[in-house]
Parts: C-alpha cells; sequence; structure tokens
C-alpha cells in the first residue's frame, strides 16, 4: 500500500471519528439542565484519541509507523504540505506522541509545525520569512509564513491574527490563533499588547522631558518557562484593596515591554525603541546559552485553577496590571534580553537614514526598524552576536509589510513588538 493511500484512509477515518463524536457531544448537550454552559469547541474537529485508539492504525508496529513518519516529516518541509504531518498527530494517541519526538522545535529545524511552534525560539542560523497584512477597516492584522503575498499567493499560512482595540485613553491588541476570533475567554487566545500608559500622561513626559515614557507591555497566555518569574505572573485582580485570584484567570502573563523614545526636538531620524525581555535572560545569546522552549500550548482555560483565595494585607502588590516595565525585574530575572534599534546611516545621495534589509524592505517609512541585542562589556556576548539582526520590520506596498525573525525571539513575541509599531506616536518621530 503507498504512503498516500495510507493517509487518504487515515484522513477518511478521522472525518468518521469526528462526526461520530459530534453526534454524540449533541446527544448529551440535549440531555442535560439549560444552566449548563457547554464547553467551547476545540480548536479543530479532530476526534478525541480515545475514540481512534482501538482503531487498526493504533495497532502499527512502532518501527514502521516511526519509519513512515520520519520519511514525511523529512518530505514536507513547506505548508500546506506539512498538514500531512499535523495529521499524523491527530490520528490516535500513540501516533501523536511519536510525531512529537520526531517533530523539532524551530530553532533546531527551522519550520513551523503545531501552534506551540509559535511560541517557540526561531532558527539561530537564518530567520523565519513572515509578512503581515493590514486591514484598515476592521483593524485587524494577520501574520502569514511566506515571502510575500505575490510570491506565496493563496498558498500562505496563517500563523497570527490580531485586532486593534481603542480605548478612551489607551489602545491594546488582541493576538489569536485565528482571524475571526479575539475573544480572550476564547481557547484561540493566545496574548495581547497593552500600551501601559494613558497617553494624558505623556503631556506630562514632555513637561518634565522625560526620555522614554512611551511604551506597551506584551502579555502571554500563559506562563514563562523561567521559573524564577514565574511565581510573579499570576493573573490578579483589585477589588476594594484585596488581593483576588479569580477563578478562571484571562491569562495575562507579562514577558516584554517596548518602548519607545520621545522625540521632543523632532530631530530627523526613525523612532528609538527598546525592547525588554523579560521571559528571555541574556545569557540566551551567549556562547552555548538556550532560551526557555516551551513545549505545551497551555491556557487557563485549560488548566486547574484554585479558588478564589483573598489577601487581607495592605503591602504592594507586583501584580501584571503594573504600568511600571521593570517591577517584574525586581522581583524576577536580573539580567533580561535587552532589544534597541540598529542605529541608521544617512544616505547622502538619497538624503535619507538607511538599512540594510537585504531586499525584504522596499517602501521607506518611520515603522521600519532593525533590532540588535544590547549587552554591556560585562554580559560577555560577542561583538559578532551584538550586530545580528533579531528582529526586522519593514514596508513593502500598501498594508503589506515583512516580518523577519530568529532566535531567541519567537512568532508570537516579533508579531507584538512590531504591532507596537503600527500605532501613532507623534511625540516620537
Amino acid at each position: 500500500m503507498s504512503l498516500k493511500k495510507i493517509f487518504h484512509e487515515l484522513l477518511e477515518l478521522r472525518d468518521d471519528m469526528g462526526k461520530k463524536s459530534r453526534r454524540a457531544e449533541r446527544k448529551q448537550t440535549r440531555r442535560r439542565a439549560k444552566s449548563h454552559i457547554a464547553p467551547e469547541q476545540s480548536l479543530s474537529s479532530l476526534p478525541s484519541p480515545e475514540l481512534v485508539q482501538e482503531s487498526q492504525w493504533a495497532n502499527l508496529p512502532p518501527e514502521l509507523l516511526l519509519d513512515i513518519i520520519q520519511r514525511l516529516e523529512a518530505s514536507e518541509t513547506s505548508w500546506p504540505a506539512r498538514r500531512d504531518v499535523v495529521a499524523c498527530a491527530s490520528v490516535c494517541r500513540s501516533w501523536r506522541e511519536i510525531t512529537k519526538e520526531i517533530v523539532k522545535t524551530p530553532e533546531q529545524c527551522g519550520w513551523l509545525t503545531f501552534p506551540i511552534s509559535l511560541k517557540q525560539p526561531g532558527p539561530r542560523d537564518a530567520p523565519i520569512q513572515c509578512f503581515i497584512k493590514r486591514e484598515r477597516e476592521t483593524s485587524t492584522y494577520r501574520l502569514y509564513l511566506g515571502l510575500s503575498p505575490a510570491l506565496s499567493g493563496d498558498m500562505s499560512k496563517l500563523l497570527l491574527a490580531a485586532r486593534k482595540i481603542r480605548r478612551a485613553t489607551s489602545t491594546g491588541f488582541v493576538i489569536s490563533l485565528v482571524a475571526d476570533e479575539f475573544s480572550r475567554a476564547s481557547n484561540t487566545y493566545v496574548g495581547k499588547l497593552r500600551q501601559a500608559l494613558p497617553k494624558w500622561i505623556f503631556i506630562i513626559a514632555m513637561i518634565h522631558s522625560f526620555s522614554s515614557f512611551f511604551f506597551f507591555t506584551i502579555y502571554d497566555s500563559q506562563p514563562p518557562q523561567n521559573p524564577a518569574i514565574q511565581t510573579n505572573c499570576r493573573s490578579r485582580h483589585r477589588i476594594n484593596s484585596k488581593q483576588v485570584s479569580p477563578r478562571v484567570p484571562a491569562g495575562c502573563f507579562s514577558v516584554a515591554s517596548v518602548s519607545y523614545e520621545l522625540n521632543i526636538l523632532r530631530t530627523r531620524g526613525p523612532r528609538r525603541m527598546q525592547c525588554t525581555m523579560q521571559s528571555i535572560p541574556i545569557t540566551a545569546v551567549q556562547e552555548g546559552g538556550f532560551a526557555p522552549t516551551p513545549t505545551e500550548l497551555s491556557t487557563c482555560l485549560n488548566q486547574k485553577c484554585s479558588p478564589l483565595s483573598i489577601s487581607q494585607g495592605k503591602k504592594p502588590l507586583a501584580n501584571l496590571g503594573s504600568s511600571s516595565p521593570t517591577l517584574d525585574l525586581e522581583h524576577g530575572m536580573k539580567d533580561p534580553l535587552i532589544l534597541k534599534n540598529k542605529s541608521p546611516r544617512w544616505h547622502e545621495q538619497l538624503q535619507c537614514w538607511c538599512l540594510n534589509f537585504k531586499g525584504r524592505v522596499t517602501v521607506a517609512s518611520v515603522k521600519n526598524f532593525q533590532l540588535v541585542a544590547s549587552a554591556e562589556p560585562c554580559h560577555n556576548v560577542s561583538l559578532a552576536e551584538q550586530e545580528k539582526v533579531i528582529l526586522q520590520f519593514g514596508k513593502i506596498g500598501k498594508d503589506i509589510f515583512t516580518m523577519d525573525y530568529r532566535y531567541p525571539l519567537s512568532a508570537f513575541q516579533a508579531f507584538a513588538i512590531c504591532l507596537s509599531s503600527f500605532d501613532t506616536k507623534p511625540a516620537c518621530e
């Protein structure tokens, strides 16, 4: 039996079992009382592993199964062909475990396979090339895997989507795995970007000549992998000066902050920005260092939450809703990774500031930037590592932007940083 025929039968089996599981869920829903709230549907209509575990495909010899999935994973290196690898992980529990062992992280292989790959560090050697499409009517931003829309066309793989949320005093972005669901109560929610301070405070910043007062905070839906800051990243609220841990937390764990320097004198040049990655230590860019790598895509919806706990004390809380970007550093990581935009050079003939984007950016824009690691001499980071571009973002057409990222950033972190550049910052330009 050929390999293609095997996968056709697997897909038919998955569809049949999915229909059976949906019929069973509908029957159980009719029997429940009206006050019962049914759980939300999963990301896809894949059948339950317990239902397929007794099928004929679950009884394949492990050696044969390992050889089949290894060959498939090595041959399908790009989307949409790589969806066959994901199909193998959806057959049953034994197939899923073997597939997870074979598929490597983006840092090791440079490919994006499962949703968890979006929160794992990128490759060290070559960046992963993506592009962002902006829809002004709906204030939606979509991240695709590929060089550009013209080259990828309909074969582009949607990675993440974000919607801009405007408030009276600030703005923010909600990031999701799909392009039509941005609720924080959904299991497609992966994080958010929030302006840390209201806009009216910038008047005070200008009066007092603060050098860096415009910053955003990046929140993740799952706790960071670093245990040093994990204990200080609980989602909490203040109610009547009491500390409350909600039974179903919203999943807001501060992992990074992006700040823009004010340009009060209106000097010519690009924006000056700085990113403090609280979840990534500076040792990640040292020789032999490594960045935290999550292995499971978990959200607060599928985590067990403890009952409400109230603290009567009046001691200040280190909650994540604070607008101070250094609050997590005081209680957590002492030396986080700091990224700064690469200084451009002035081109005399073109009479403009220029950066070498290696052909990935074709339209001049104040939003264009390149981020490199900023390290002190005591951090023992080589000069070559400090010159390496970790994230670059630039415009190539109307509402079309490229985004290339590499280790130690993940696709989610890079996308959130680029979203901060879309917000209007007249005092920084």
